[in-house]
Formats: structure tokens, C-alpha cells, sequence
């Protein structure tokens, strides 16, 4: 127990340390966003139960909101860029010409404005690329923390559609996990919410990217739009992505027993070296967590596997390998590009390799 309470101080003061300053609708003066003409620039939607913030940078704070939040920034991504980095800076005001800048944060007052602005600009894209991918965040994040990250994933996979950022109300505190677990769980209706504002716009499909606590949130509102008897009945939902997944590993057979088969097209990411899990394990009674297991624990649950194990280049460490490593990032995108996570797998047990990267695939009878 001393060691438990050891390591969550010594994480803590890691995390306090290490923390990057919120950056929300701080620009440049001298360098202004507007006047880097080589920078992208990656327009995000926000939907959110985190309480607004009147602090410089932080727009939205980790207190616990009420009701649902709609929002919108604009990420400003180096030309400098490098896949699989993030050039947050340390410092403010960020330098466009080398560092990520987030500018023009925009509350939407009703559901319509929220759906009418992404309709615009879904509106841009061409037929095929009329699509969202919502990105649910893991614990320990800020709200810049987890725009900046969206916004590194999506520009490094290429993803051509329309980015919808999932904000729950994590602490960004390393000792705060129950306080995360807890905001997660009353995320859960809000996750929901958000689907059914989506459905309302003229998108053809969405995509759902989890990672870390952010799994566990996700796959429980899932089975709770299941038991409802709602779930993805519109046939909307494409790929189903769980990184890491924070999640008890008997939990997880528990909940995808509440799903048909046919809806258990979850292709999980994970690596035996990751070092948040192996935390996580310890402070919840040593139970494996899913993000941690061996692929042949996972088999007989009916999910696509890619082992992440062997990856050694992450500049993000080795909770978030898949964005941090370029060649799964650009493995990512590619199949985000062709959908060949929901091709369907071809055989009781097919293993393949995927860019070096070992992908099992296991069809429940």
C-alpha cells in the first residue's frame, strides 16, 4: 500500500513538472497563425462535459458540467512537422513557424448551430470524404492536451473528413484516477447525446477512436445504447478503434457479451511494455487490463488485435504508441482510408502482418 501511494506521488510530481501550459485562443503576436501561410490548419469540433473556463488557455476546465457542451477551435500544425511528434510548445505564445498553435475558440449556443457548421464543412469534401471520426480522450488530459493530440492523429493519418473531439472531464492529474473513472462514468449519456446530435448531420459515417480511460467510457456507453436497443441501428458506425484500452480484462468479456456478434468490430491496440497499464493494474487489484493482454487472451472475445509490443520508436511513450510511432500512424490512416478494420475477417483465426506489425483477427462462431 505504501508503494501504491509512493508511486502515485512520485507520478504526480512527474506530471506537475512535465505539464505544458494551456494554449486555447492564444496567438502570436508577433508571429501570428494568420501570417504562416505553409501551416495546416485542421478545423475540430468539440462536444464536451467539462466546465467552461474563464483562464486564459484553458477554455474548458475539469470540473464536471451539467449538461453538454458544443464547441470549435482551429488547430494551426507546423510546416515543420514531423509524423508521430507533437511540437506542443513549451512555452506562450506558441511560434506557428515550429510549434502547434490552437486559435479561435467558438462556443455554439444549440444543437442546430453546432450541426449547421459541420454540415458546412462536410459540404467541402467530396461525397467519399463526408465522414467524422470522433476521438475520445484517456485520463490525465487537459482539454489542450487532448485538442492537440486530435489534432497531431488526425494530420498524421491523413484523415480527410470532419475530426469531433469527445472532452470528458479528467482532472490531468496523475493521483486523481478515481476522480477520472468517476467523470467517465458520467460521461457515458453524453457520449450518447453526441452520436445522436451526429446522426443529425449529413455525414454518411463516423468512425470512433478511444484511448486509454477513454476505452472504458466508450465500450460502456456502448452497451448501454445496446441495452436500450439503439445501438448503431442506422448502420452509421464504420470503425470501432480502442487504443490502450484502460479496461479490467474480465470487465471487458462482461461487456462485449451484452453485444451481437456482428457488432463486436472492435480492433484493439496493445502493448505488453506499456507502463501506464502496468500502473493502472496494480491500483486496481491486479487485474490485467485489456490495453496490457496477450493477443490469446483476447481471442475468443471476437476482436481484430494489433500487437503493438515490438514498437520501439514512440515519441509519446508507450501508453500512446499509436500516435507517437510514424509507421502505425500512417498505418492508421491507410486503413482508415480503404476501411479494411471492417472488411470482415476471412477465417475462424487469421493472423497477418500489417506493415511489420503482427494483426490477429478471430471470428466467434
Amino acid at each position: 500500500m505504501i508503494k501504491t501511494v509512493l508511486a502515485v506521488i512520485f507520478l504526480s510530481v512527474l506530471a506537475a513538472c512535465g505539464r505544458a501550459p494551456d494554449l486555447v485562443g492564444i496567438d502570436n503576436a508577433e508571429k501570428p497563425v494568420a501570417a504562416q501561410k505553409e501551416a495546416q490548419r485542421r478545423k475540430i469540433f468539440i462536444a464536451t462535459t467539462r466546465e467552461a473556463s474563464e483562464v486564459v488557455g484553458v477554455f474548458y476546465s475539469s470540473e464536471r458540467a451539467p449538461e453538454l457542451g458544443l464547441a470549435s477551435v482551429v488547430v494551426s500544425i507546423p510546416p515543420t512537422h514531423v509524423v508521430g511528434q507533437l511540437e506542443r510548445p513549451k512555452n506562450l505564445p506558441p511560434d506557428p513557424a515550429t510549434e502547434f498553435a490552437v486559435i479561435e475558440p467558438t462556443v455554439y449556443r444549440s444543437e442546430n448551430s453546432f450541426i449547421s457548421t459541420i454540415n458546412g464543412e462536410l459540404a467541402k469534401l467530396p461525397p467519399k470524404d463526408r465522414k467524422v471520426l470522433i476521438f475520445v480522450h484517456g485520463y490525465n488530459n487537459t482539454t489542450s492536451d487532448s485538442i492537440l493530440r486530435m489534432a497531431q492523429f488526425v494530420e498524421d493519418t491523413g484523415f480527410t473528413g470532419v475530426p469531433v473531439l469527445f472532452a470528458w472531464a479528467s482532472a490531468a492529474k496523475a493521483s486523481h484516477y478515481v476522480y477520472d473513472l468517476n467523470s467517465a462514468l458520467i460521461a457515458r449519456p453524453r457520449l450518447l447525446e453526441t452520436g445522436q446530435i451526429l446522426s443529425r448531420t449529413n455525414a454518411n459515417s463516423a468512425d470512433l477512436f478511444a484511448h486509454s480511460m477513454g476505452t472504458f467510457l466508450t465500450v460502456e456507453a456502448i452497451v448501454q445504447s445496446q441495452l436500450a436497443g439503439k445501438f448503431n441501428h442506422a448502420g452509421q458506425i464504420g470503425n470501432i478503434m480502442l487504443a490502450a484500452p484502460d479496461i479490467d480484462l474480465n470487465l471487458f468479456q462482461t461487456q462485449l457479451s451484452y453485444l451481437r456478434k456482428s457488432d463486436r468490430n472492435f480492433t484493439i491496440f496493445v502493448s505488453n511494455d506499456d507502463k501506464a497499464l502496468g500502473f493502472s493494474k496494480r491500483i486496481s487489484g491486479g487485474i490485467q487490463r485489456v490495453g496490457a493482454a496477450d493477443a490469446s487472451q483476447l481471442e475468443p472475445l471476437g476482436v481484430t488485435v494489433i500487437d503493438l509490443s515490438e514498437i520501439d520508436d514512440s515519441t509519446s511513450g508507450t501508453h500512446s504508441k499509436f500516435a507517437g510511432s510514424p509507421e502505425i500512424v500512417q498505418l492508421l490512416g491507410n486503413s482508415l482510408k480503404s476501411d479494411n478494420f471492417q472488411s470482415g475477417q476471412k477465417q475462424s483465426t487469421l493472423v497477418e502482418i500489417l506493415d511489420g506489425v503482427p494483426v490477429l483477427s478471430v471470428l466467434v462462431e
